[in-house]
């Protein structure tokens, strides 16, 4: 009976994390294959970057073709339009694409007064940086870029 208890719970097991590496793996190709319904850019030819720091975050858009100044235009503009929408606290864009319940959004949301939120333009993209004292929303926004992380996938690194 011990057998059977151990080897039906090593199953489960496997069933669990076996369920959890197809969703990430989906939730990934959903991303790369929706990104176009929020970014006008391709994510085949650009790559996010998350970097986290001791008061927010930098989010940046580049091009891995330099040259390929029609994707340089097109990152600027739409990150331009997005660190508007974040200083007032509208993050339906990466609500549309991730899904409302994405780990540090809420609190964005909300604390949008608290969040400094600042766009630059980039020789081969954009940035937008995240601000904030409050360590509520630093954590939210730490948070935020962990799941943009996991979620882009190859599209995504960290720095």
């Amino acid at each position: 009976m011990k057998n059977i208890i151990r080897r039906s719970w090593a199953l489960g097991l496997f069933l669990i994390l076996g369920c959890s590496i197809v969703l990430a793996q989906t939730k990934q190709a959903h991303v790369h294959q929706m990104g176009h319904s929020v970014m006008p850019f391709s994510l085949a030819k650009t790559l996010h970057i998350f970097q986290m720091t001791e008061s927010g975050g930098v989010e940046r858009v580049i091009v891995k073709d330099a040259a390929d100044r029609d994707q340089v235009t097109m990152i600027q503009h739409h990150l331009q339009i997005e660190a508007g929408a974040f200083q007032r606290g509208d993050y339906s864009d990466p609500i549309s694409l991730h899904g409302a319940d994405m780990p540090g959004l809420k609190e964005l949301q909300a604390g949008a007064a608290q969040i400094r939120v600042s766009y630059t333009a980039l020789p081969k993209g954009a940035e937008i940086v995240f601000e904030t004292s409050d360590l509520r929303l630093l954590t939210a926004i730490h948070r935020w870029f962990g799941a943009q992380l996991s979620e882009h996938g190859a599209d995504a690194r960290t720095e």
